[in-house]
């Protein structure tokens, strides 16, 4: 069976709701993943916006997750380390730890992507999407991934 993430927040490829957002609480949806590889020793979690002006913004990163853990729950906290281990990074918000959609304008995606890797990356906490997109490079063993949509109500 292939590595799969879901939340039970949304449907892949449907709206994420407000909660989630800057509109909302701005807390991080829950997210839980399965049928993690055998070779697998450590999880990568990041989410990004492909649709935001001038650049891929990242939203969250997670790191180091062990292979043990099935998912992140709810309202992560914004610290360095994650519940049941592993570590955050900064988003392209500045900050450790998750930041919601808000779009400046029209409808945008937000993806989760799920990497299980050969490797515990060993990083200090608060590395970026493209510090850890770089170390990852040639540990991927399999990737999954989550999509939902977000627009502004104004």
């Amino acid at each position: 069976m292939k590595l799969e993430i879901s939340s039970k927040a949304f449907t892949n490829g449907n709206a994420i709701p407000a909660r989630y957002t800057c509109d909302g609480e701005d807390v991080s949806p829950p997210v839980a993943w399965s049928n993690i590889p055998a070779a697998c020793k450590s999880l990568v979690l990041i989410c990004d916006d492909p649709d935001a002006p001038g650049q891929m913004w990242s939203h969250f990163v997670c790191y180091d997750i062990p292979p043990s853990v099935q998912g992140i729950a709810e309202g992560c906290p914004k610290s360095d380390t994650l519940p049941g281990g592993g570590k955050q990074g900064k988003s392209d918000f500045g900050a450790i730890g998750y930041g919601g959609p808000c779009p400046p304008s029209g409808t945008h995606r937000y993806f989760f992507k799920l990497y299980a890797l050969d490797t515990m990356l060993n990083l200090p906490a608060g590395k970026t999407k493209a510090q850890i997109e770089h170390a990852i490079k040639r540990h991927i063993i399999e990737e999954a991934f989550l999509f939902g949509t977000y627009a502004r109500k104004r």
